[in-house]
């Protein structure tokens, strides 16, 4: 316990986070505690959590490296899209005797569009050298007309319910499957970025790629594994969305970007890249998770909630940026010691590899 208190201590934006966290889940608890904290409404939101939350994470690789992904819902939708069509026995008939082989090549499909997303995605940006903010809001635009044209709109009903029993059914205690997948998912992430030199030249990339190529690391490498990796989110996503829904129709998730990128700031990372924490990804998926389904605990609208989600945005924005221009203030006076930047420690880290 006291390790944990000295790890929120050092972070004064993650334990304003916590703590906003912590207030809101007691306040919610003395107005609807009855409804929203049960077994059954935790495990409500857990699944709700997960299948947002590898959204949530892709889209925070993006900005840790100074970019955006827009494409994040339409990927996972096209991802989604053509694991449920194999599923459905449109391509290979459904017997019997092939459920779980069926199951396996849904997966697999599933997963393998989303890697391909973000392999598209990834070349864009580094080989080609789009922006990030035109190379994805391209993508969008390309894998939602692709889902278009495949279904014509309409949606594609998944026929071997071994699928979603598997993914959206088995629990522990009252946790679904798939949110401690999440968890395991967000702690191996946290410990590439933080514990291995590839991880912390993302958070170089973002805070200074020409220091970057001068350390003598392939920028053009970094972004396609980390889009790579963004796209295999997706497809994680995408999974979730189609054992919920055990169907799955091309826009489905589209409000998940604007809340995706809500949380990604909530969180306190810097859209022009360099800073974030994915503890603090997590604790802002709980908190926004909360603020959701106390709407619909209220009887508010989701007009209501794309009210408040928008409200919510730019007031943190706004105070994220304040807070941002205090600081490199206080950095440029005199007397005053910098912290050493990852730049520095990526170069101290090649200059000791070099020595040995």
């Amino acid at each position: 316990m006291l390790r944990v208190w000295k790890f929120v201590s050092r972070d004064r934006e993650f334990g304003s986070l916590v703590a906003t966290t912590v207030v809101v889940t007691g306040v919610l608890y003395i107005a609807v505690g009855g409804r929203m904290f049960s077994s059954l409404g935790i495990s409500s939101m857990a699944i709700q959590i997960a299948e947002f939350g590898f959204l949530a994470l892709g889209m925070g690789l993006a900005m840790l490296m100074g970019g955006i992904d827009l494409s994040v819902a339409a990927a996972a939708g096209l991802a989604g899209l053509m694991g449920a069509m194999v599923m459905s026995g449109s391509i290979i008939p459904i017997t019997e005797t092939n459920h779980m082989l069926i199951v396996t090549l849904g997966v697999v499909a599933t997963l393998g569009t989303g890697m391909l997303t973000g392999a598209i995605n990834g070349f864009l940006i580094a080989k080609v050298s789009v922006p990030p903010i035109l190379a994805t809001l391209g993508t969008m635009i390309f894998f939602t007309g692709v889902g278009m044209a495949v279904t014509g709109g309409n949606s594609v009903g998944i026929e071997v319910p071994e699928f979603s029993a598997l993914f959206a059914g088995t629990k522990v205690s009252v946790f679904p499957l798939m949110f401690l997948v999440l968890v395991v998912v967000f702690a191996v992430v946290a410990f590439l970025l933080n514990k291995t030199v590839t991880g912390r030249s993302v958070y170089l990339f973002g805070e200074n790629e020409v220091a970057l190529r001068f350390s003598g690391v392939r920028t053009e490498r970094t972004v396609m594994m980390t889009y790579l990796l963004i796209g295999l989110l997706m497809g994680f996503a995408a999974l979730l969305i189609i054992a919920r829904a055990n169907s799955m129709r091309i826009g489905y998730g589209e409000g998940y970007l604007l809340q995706a990128i809500l949380v990604v700031v909530l969180a306190g990372f810097n859209p022009f890249g360099g800073k974030g924490r994915i503890s603090s990804l997590f604790v802002g998926l709980i908190l926004l998770q909360l603020l959701a389904t106390s709407i619909t605990a209220f009887g508010l609208t989701p007009y209501h909630r794309n009210l408040m989600f928008g409200l919510i945005l730019l007031i943190v924005m706004g105070i994220n940026f304040a807070v941002n221009r205090t600081s490199r203030a206080k950095k440029l006076m005199p007397g005053v010691a910098a912290a050493p930047t990852t730049e520095a420690i990526i170069l101290a880290e090649r200059d000791e590899h070099i020595r040995q």
